[in-house]
């Protein structure tokens, strides 16, 4: 249990989040294990009295079996799931609501293999490769599209994951509870060097935000 505990931790982890998005994918992520668990189960229960119990399996017609088993449980539970599912997911795109007035907005242009950020809200402020900088405690939208093939851009600490595809703009929701180092990877098979197209995130102190990227100029 501890190697597979050790397994769902690190900096590609999506069971530690680190910001709201991420946490509506991790308790996502939990609450289907759940339930998941509870029909294993229930169904390793009765598959040992069917065959322990003597006369178990002949009490119940096989009809039963089929409507019970086959029908009527699985579709209630695959129907709430489904819809918890989509609630959650909402909260993680553009259409989850509208943009509020301090949101952060930010372009990823996707390249082989090689990712570039520019910051919409800081006028003059440099592109940045391979590093975005974000402020923490601030709502960040990314317009993500690619120059080449698709690709696909993955913060897995701070929310879901957003293809990039040649001429067309996609758009993912964000947030960092905290400042900090996070790390990002295309997470979409684009050729021979996709397993080095890699990025960090550097969350910053809000009031640190604009300094950061003159620092990064500057360097």
């Amino acid at each position: 249990m501890m190697g597979i505990a050790a397994g769902c931790t690190g900096d590609l982890s999506a069971l530690e989040p680190a910001g709201p998005s991420a946490a509506s994918i991790a308790r996502l992520w939990w609450v289907m294990l759940i339930v998941s668990l509870l029909i294993f189960s229930l169904v390793i229960g009765l598959f040992l009295a069917t065959v322990f119990v003597p006369g178990f399996g002949r009490r119940i017609s096989a009809q039963s079996w089929i409507g019970g088993g086959g029908i009527a449980l699985p579709l209630p539970i695959l129907f709430v799931l489904t819809l918890y599912a989509f609630w959650q997911g909402e909260h993680l795109l553009r259409g989850g609501g509208s943009l509020s007035p301090d949101t952060i907005r930010i372009e990823a242009l996707a390249t082989r293999w090689n990712w570039q950020f520019a910051y919409l809200d800081l006028p003059g402020a440099p592109l940045t490769h391979g590093t975005l900088h974000i402020p923490a405690g601030r709502t960040v939208e990314i317009a993500v599209t690619s120059e080449d093939v698709i690709h696909s851009l993955w913060i897995p600490r701070l929310g879901g994951k957003i293809d990039a595809v040649p001429g067309h703009t996609t758009f993912l929701r964000l947030r960092a509870d905290t400042p900090g180092r996070y790390a990002g990877q295309c997470s979409e098979y684009c050729g021979t060097g996709h397993a080095g197209m890699r990025f960090e995130v550097l969350a910053h102190a809000p009031e640190d935000y604009p300094t950061a990227l003159d620092y990064q100029e500057d360097q």
